[in-house]
């Protein structure tokens, strides 16, 4: 009895596994890789640059790199693409500035 118990817990055992295992017809032969991409075309905003503009949330309103950023702020694109501020420094309208010196931005941006 005991055996017959078990031989019919391992039959349906076996057969959810062969269940989840299967895979549908139309993704067979197809590599994960290539499900896992979306079939949806990518706007990008080197392309299209007032996408910046319309996608709330971005990074701002300007585009370098293929990023949105904001030139005012952005301490690695500050004024214009690729100007980095050095360590020390913060972009406060579109400037490199030492928060610890300058009167008008001490400590952070727009703060006298």
């Amino acid at each position: 009895m005991l055996m017959a118990l078990i031989a019919m817990t391992v039959a349906c055992f076996e057969t959810n596994n062969n269940e989840i295992n299967e895979e549908p017809n139309s993704v067979r032969g197809t590599s994960r890789f290539l499900l896992q991409r979306s079939s949806k075309a990518t706007v990008t905003c080197d392309k299209n640059p007032k996408v910046c503009d319309s996608i709330r949330g971005s990074g701002g309103p300007n585009c370098c790199n293929n990023k949105c950023v904001d030139l005012s702020t952005d301490e690695l694109n500050c004024r214009r693409c690729g100007k980095k501020c050095l360590h020390s420094k913060m972009c406060c309208e579109g400037k490199c500035v030492n928060p610890m010196t300058n009167e008008k931005h001490c400590g952070k941006c727009g703060n006298k």
